[in-house]
Formats: structure tokens, C-alpha cells, sequence
């Protein structure tokens, strides 16, 4: 099956600063570019930390407010040197959590779901910066045409990898959901059937109404009842 990766899907246009970037122009690029954070890099081109809006903002939160209506909130100390920051070194969120161009959504959707991030910057085998992938980059895989996804199961699912005959399993797919019927040898292979089909790009959902013989007990009981005496 083929599974569209992270360098697919990543922007490659990315906007950076350095470790040195002052406050105002990480805020200036942030405003300028229409995006919500900033990968920071070393001298070598790797991603240090990234900046986001959110990290900008404990600045503001941090300030008295003069109305006396909202007090300042409670910061531990690494917080606050950061709220405190002007440069770039001194308020991103580090380190930062990179993916690789060969992954697929799925693993860099799980990688992001577990660190509580939007974005991961991607890079090379020397950890050098090639682009960054966002959840709405991600979220393009189910922009996939229904008859590319029909297409993608007739051929590579039914046919190739498990060599049922034409007649035997049909898929309808409208919307991404997939709806299998058909008659298949045995409830393994429906197993088989759904795993494989929900792992395909663009699908939303997958369904089933396939037919199968029974499983077999009569082997079993009579090798019991010989056992009797």
C-alpha cells in the first residue's frame, strides 16, 4: 500500500529564527507570516526549541495589571525566566520534537498527540531542518478522492495481498467510509480485511457485511465424546 509521508506533506517554505532573535521580531515574523510558532535554530541549521504564541504570551500574562483586577499568576522559577526572556534562547519551549521525512501520518500523529504539540519541525539524518508538518498538513490525507481509496483497496487489499477472486469482496467507499460485502473463507480473514483497510490513506471508517462459513465445533465435541467411556 502506498502511504504518503512527512516530507509529502510537510512545508518546506519555513520561517526560522536563530537563538539570538530578539522578542519584537519573533513576534514581528509570527504577525508578518500568518503562523502560530517558529522553529529555532543553532548555527548549524538544527532545530534548538520552538517558539509559539503561546510562549510569547507568558510575557503579557506576567505583567501587573494596573486595573488591580487580575492578579499576577503563580510561576515556578523556570517559568518565569522564560516569561522574563528577550531572545529567542531564552523563551522557547525546548527541546525541540522533531519528526523524520519517511514517517507516515500515523506515527507523527501519535508523536504529536503524546507530546501535546502542534507541529514538528522535520529533519534530516543530521538533524538539520528540512521543513515542518503541522496537524492540518496531516489532515490533507483525508482530502483523498473516494475512487483513489476504492482504487488503492481493489488492487493492493483484495487482489494482491490476499488474492480473493473479483466477485468475492466488493468495497463501496463514499465520503471515506468504506463498506465491505461479499463472502469471505473464514472470520480471520474479515479481521485481516478490516485492519488492512482502515490503515489506508483517507479512509474515515470501514464496514462490513461479509458472509463466512461457520466455525467448526464438530471436530471438537466428537474428539470429546471418543474420550468418554
Amino acid at each position: 500500500m502506498d502511504h504518503r509521508s512527512i516530507g509529502e506533506l510537510m512545508s518546506r517554505n519555513v520561517v526560522s529564527v536563530r537563538l539570538d532573535t530578539p522578542f519584537k521580531e519573533i513576534a514581528r515574523a509570527l504577525s508578518d507570516d500568518g503562523i502560530s510558532a517558529v522553529p529555532v535554530l543553532d548555527d548549524e541549521g538544527c532545530p534548538v526549541g520552538v517558539v509559539s504564541e503561546a510562549d510569547l504570551l507568558h510575557k503579557a500574562a506576567n505583567r501587573s495589571d494596573m486595573s488591580g483586577r487580575t492578579p499576577l499568576p503563580h510561576l515556578e522559577a523556570w517559568e518565569r525566566a522564560r516569561a522574563e526572556g528577550v531572545v529567542a534562547a531564552e523563551i522557547m519551549s525546548a527541546p525541540a520534537i522533531c519528526a523524520r521525512p519517511q514517517w507516515t501520518v500515523v506515527e507523527a500523529a501519535r508523536l504529536m498527540a503524546d507530546r501535546h504539540v502542534k507541529r514538528l519541525p522535520v529533519v534530516d539524518e543530521t538533524d538539520r531542518l528540512l521543513g515542518i508538518v503541522s496537524r492540518s498538513d496531516l489532515l490533507r490525507v483525508f482530502l483523498r478522492r473516494d475512487s483513489a481509496i476504492h482504487e488503492e483497496i481493489s488492487r493492493d487489499i483484495l487482489t494482491r495481498t490476499l488474492r480473493l477472486a473479483p466477485s468475492a469482496v466488493m468495497a463501496d467507499v463514499e465520503e471515506g467510509q468504506v463498506a465491505l460485502h461479499g463472502a469471505v473463507d473464514d472470520e480471520h480473514t474479515v479481521a485481516v480485511l478490516l485492519r488492512l483497510c482502515g490503515s489506508v490513506d483517507g479512509v474515515v471508517a470501514v464496514s462490513e457485511d461479509l458472509k463466512h462459513p461457520p466455525e467448526e465445533t464438530g471436530r471438537t465435541e466428537s474428539a470429546g465424546r471418543r474420550g468418554t467411556s
